[in-house]
């Protein structure tokens, strides 16, 4: 089977596992249970809209004219599309700046502990 197409619709967007991988050019095969990676599990329709949005820059203006739809059938398309995706932070802790205070607090903000609000608020104190 060597269209992805054609595999997610026959698994009907149910999980996969993968359990061979071979790397033609090497000539290796390796067997084992792998999942693909998210952005592989959303039905094809879907991973075709976000190739496009990446290729597009993000534009949501040249999504409109590619797909002939409106800015708000983009933005519902997108929320349906990342309500479909686990996001999971992968960037390192941003690097403290200035006294520790504001270092603590920019990194309760990083972390979710704080709103945007509180660390504004607590920053622009003495």
């Amino acid at each position: 089977m060597n269209d992805w197409k054609e595999l997610t619709d026959l698994t009907g967007g149910e999980r996969i596992v993968v359990e061979r991988v071979r790397l033609r050019e090497r000539g290796i095969a390796i067997e084992g249970q792998f999942e693909p990676p998210e952005l592989a599990r959303l039905p094809a329709e879907d991973q075709v809209f976000v190739m496009t949005f990446v290729q597009v820059h993000g534009s949501i203006k040249e999504m409109e004219r590619l797909f002939g739809i409106s800015y708000p059938t983009v933005k519902k398309r997108l929320d349906s599309i990342a309500g479909k995706l686990e996001f999971v932070v992968d960037a390192p802790a941003p690097e403290p700046v200035g006294d520790g205070r504001r270092s603590e607090i920019i990194d309760q903000l990083y972390h979710g502990e704080i709103s945007v609000e509180d660390a504004v608020g607590r920053l622009s104190q003495p």
